[in-house]
């Protein structure tokens, strides 16, 4: 038995917010109540502390099979687990894609001996050729989460269509990566840097919020659910609140990144700053908080996508591979931007990066109750710390080290079990 003692203890699922005890036994809560005796238990003191659900990350490139200089499953999961998540669901995009029963099967074999929860989706087209889709019907029986070409857009309406038909006759739903290739120059960097200060033309917004434009009326004329991905234009949000109010069952993420900073972080941090959407201009951020206050996007998930330093390290920037390790900042970044700057409460923020998520891909977490899943994640929200290069993960490649930042976490409590602590 383990018992967390005089924290102030969170839940977004039922509004819990007040100081008490929580026991564990075995992988389930027995106990949430004030002044729990148990004398045989373990005793973590977390008086001034928050005791939240474990977070959790529904957008996460985890590398293996194939690209596992950059990071793997166990490293993934340790980086995981540091950053308070205990539970993530991977993207397909690895070498070869997760297009099979058989690499579905060897992922989630490799998965299993984690410490944390890990799923994964399986991909909407074979190979991510954007033509033939998968055997959805086998890859679900077999432990695919969801369906998601992340990385790579589907260019194809037609087989946006058949794919969203496919997914509701199964009861699953779409997680689309948006934006039209042919409207796009060098991706990672927003169109008014790339121009101004690389003198290229970049990834433009026109070519995000118009494919989401497509993708969520085809939902509409569907009825499937579909999930928009790593929202970063202002008009992205409001193409999705203009979907969501004529009843398109259609929800959105947005990355820390993208409300944290602007295009502006290229010109100091470089090529650890270039990602895929790229970081925009500060009239984005603020409508992504926008979107995050009103609800249109209801989720916060990392894009977790770790790449080697020689990769990132390259004499010409538009070169760079995008995507930042993203793992052990998501709460702290949250923490900084959105709550101590007064947008979000501390349980609005919990809700967005545990109930929620958790609720669309069907998982068994992101909540705390008697009987319920012993995953927890104990923090102090008030603690600072400078951002080091020194990662779980394999991979250091954030553009927010150096920085100053809310959030420490303390302990990480997975099936009962501390999977990360201080």
């Amino acid at each position: 038995m383990l018992l967390i003692k005089n924290g102030r203890v969170i839940d977004p699922q039922s509004g819990l917010d007040q100081v008490c005890d929580v026991l564990l036994e075995g992988k389930v809560i027995v106990d949430i109540a004030e002044n729990i005796v148990a004398s045989e238990a373990e005793v973590i003191d977390a008086t001034g502390l928050v005791v939240a659900p474990g977070l959790v990350d529904v957008h996460v490139h985890f590398r293996e099979p194939g690209q596992t200089h950059k990071e793997d499953i166990h490293t993934g999961a340790l980086a995981a687990a540091a950053g308070g998540f205990t539970s993530v669901v991977m993207m397909a995009n690895t070498s070869p894609t997760i297009s099979s029963v058989e690499t579905l099967k060897e992922v989630l074999a490799s998965a299993a001996k984690e410490n944390i929860h890990i799923h994964t989706v399986a991909t909407i087209t074979k190979e991510f050729d954007g033509e033939n889709l998968t055997d959805f019907e086998a890859l679900l029986a077999n432990g695919a989460v969801a369906f998601s070409d992340d990385g790579i857009p589907l260019t194809n309406a037609g087989v946006v269509r058949e794919a969203m038909k496919l997914a509701k006759k199964h009861d699953t739903f779409l997680s689309l990566h948006e934006e039209d290739p042919q409207l796009n120059g060098v991706l990672g960097l927003n169109e008014s840097v790339a121009e101004k200060h690389f003198h290229v033309c970049g990834a433009t917004g026109v070519a995000e919020y118009s494919m989401i434009a497509r993708d969520v009326m085809i939902a509409y004329e569907t009825g499937a659910r579909v999930h928009i991905q790593h929202l970063s234009k202002a008009e992205s949000v409001e193409v999705v609140a203009f979907a969501q109010k004529l009843g398109a069952k259609v929800t959105a993420e947005v990355a820390p990144q993208h409300f944290s900073r602007t295009e502006d972080l290229l010109l100091t941090k470089g090529a650890n700053a270039k990602m895929n959407p790229p970081l925009r201009l500060e009239s984005d951020r603020l409508a992504v908080i926008e979107g995050l206050k009103s609800g249109v996007i209801s989720l916060i998930a990392t894009d977790h996508a770790p790449h080697h330093a020689d990769e990132k390290n390259v004499a010409d920037l538009t070169k760079a591979p995008s995507g930042m390790t993203g793992l052990e900042t998501s709460l702290s970044l949250g923490l900084t931007h959105l709550v101590e700057e007064g947008h979000l409460t501390l349980l609005e923020l919990l809700e967005k990066m545990t109930i929620n998520p958790a609720k669309l891909y069907g998982l068994e977490a992101g909540y705390l109750a008697k009987n319920g899943p012993a995953d927890l994640v104990i923090f102090d929200p008030a603690a600072e710390r400078i951002i080091s290069d020194q990662f779980a993960s394999k991979s250091s490649n954030s553009p927010f080290i150096g920085d100053r930042l809310k959030g420490v976490v303390h302990y990480t409590i997975a099936d009962g079990q501390l999977v990360y602590g201080k």
